[in-house]
């Protein structure tokens, strides 16, 4: 079978289906909203990154009618050659303004801008360090690069500094999520910006679950903790808060124009189809003049918290509204999930090796479009489930 032969011989999504465990795939027969359509079952949804609760919103689709109807279905082409827009010029003046950055460079997904920022920006010479739970398209960047990698444990300071003292001194850029995004805790940006300066290196922050939930107006955790000058490049992604799909980078403008002639993951790639960059569009404007609805957020976020620990769940150090229920054991998780879904409430299970061994979790996510009511009754349903599997019975403590 040559090269195929690995293909046959993975069957661990078979044996779990077989026993009812598989989780993945599931098909969704309505629009991402607090509420959603399952093989024809209502479901609670608590596993979207839609946190404004905006993939629904009826000006965002007006928009995107009116931009289909306008410029049509796509741009048959990429940003480079023939794929520019006068709405693309339009969205990356807004973003870099929203950020605080002199000029933003759109992508098709948030997948190609850190493969293609990274890749661009680390030569043979440099080094780029990130964290061990680094989204995966930010460790797919270094792998793209030719610089040296450098990885440090999750959010620990001392060992990005160590990290740095074995870097070369020639390039260096630090790489990190904003928001993890399987453990919802935040950078430590502050520490990350002060170790930047004693060691000489560029920050580069991936706000793709910042976005819409950290900072003063929804603009990421450079402005969360008032260090946006001190960080080199944002960039962030449309699918979570801004109800779409692609991403964008922004920074200084001699950076950003270095990325739109060097960027192979940009250059080579056909351009954010018009419906996506209307609804980038619209969403940034109900973020921007709304913000009880990132207060909103922020009330059930803590609300959802508060009842998870309540119950006597792990939820690590999270701080932000996605809510790792740490359990440990892969099939434990799997239980937890089977028991939820049979409940009507959707959540995603975490396991090895997307997340380390022994850290197994139900991601749950909230959204400002979430009801107190809606909340309240996931929590009991949890409680539910929990004492009928006798899930806290299972949990192995960790040492």
């Amino acid at each position: 079978m040559g090269i195929f032969e690995k293909c046959f011989k993975f069957t661990k999504h078979r044996e779990l289906m077989e026993i009812g465990y598989y989780p993945y795939f599931r098909m969704i027969e309505s629009a991402q909203d607090t509420e959603v359509l399952v093989s024809n079952k209502k479901m609670l949804m608590l596993g979207s990154n839609s946190y404004m609760g905006l993939t629904n919103h009826p000006k965002i689709k007006e928009s995107v009618i009116k931009a289909v109807k306008k410029y049509g279905s796509g741009c048959a082409g990429s940003r480079f050659l023939n794929g520019t827009l006068d709405i693309h010029i339009e969205l990356e003046e807004k973003l870099a303004n929203f950020v605080g950055k002199e000029k933003a460079i759109c992508f098709t997904t948030g997948f190609q801008v850190n493969l293609g920022v990274i890749s661009a920006l680390v030569g043979k010479d440099d080094s780029v360090i990130i964290d061990k739970t680094d989204h995966a398209s930010i460790i797919d960047g270094t792998r793209l690069s030719f610089g040296k990698v450098y990885k440090f444990d999750h959010n620990d300071m001392s060992d990005l500094e160590n990290a740095l003292m074995q870097c070369e001194k020639n390039g260096k850029l630090i790489v990190v999520d904003g928001i993890y995004s399987m453990e919802g805790d935040i950078a430590d940006l502050p520490t990350i910006v002060k170790l930047a300066k004693k060691w000489d290196a560029g920050i580069m922050i991936d706000d793709a679950h910042s976005i819409g939930v950290l900072g003063k107006c929804g603009n990421g955790t450079a402005s969360h903790f008032g260090l946006t000058d001190e960080v080199d490049l944002i960039m962030g992604t449309f699918s979570k808060s801004l109800a779409s799909i692609g991403g964008f980078v922004a920074g200084k403008q001699e950076v950003i124009e270095y990325l739109k002639h060097h960027s192979r993951a940009l250059i080579f790639s056909a351009s954010m189809a018009p419906a996506c960059v209307a609804a980038v569009l619209t969403a940034l404007d109900i973020i921007i003049n709304e913000p009880e609805r990132r207060q909103r957020l922020w009330e059930n976020t803590h609300f959802m918290q508060d009842g998870c620990k309540q119950m006597g769940f792990d939820i690590g150090r999270s701080a932000s509204p996605i809510i790792p229920l740490i359990l440990g054991d892969n099939m434990l998780v799997f239980q937890l999930w089977r028991g939820l879904h049979d409940e009507g409430i959707f959540v995603n299970p975490i396991v090895s090796p997307a997340v380390p061994p022994n850290k197994a979790l139900i991601r749950v996510s909230v959204m400002a479009s979430h009801t107190k009511e809606q909340l309240t009754y996931a929590l009991e349903v949890l409680e539910k489930v929990s004492k009928k599997i006798s899930l806290f019975a299972q949990i192995k403590p960790q040492i």
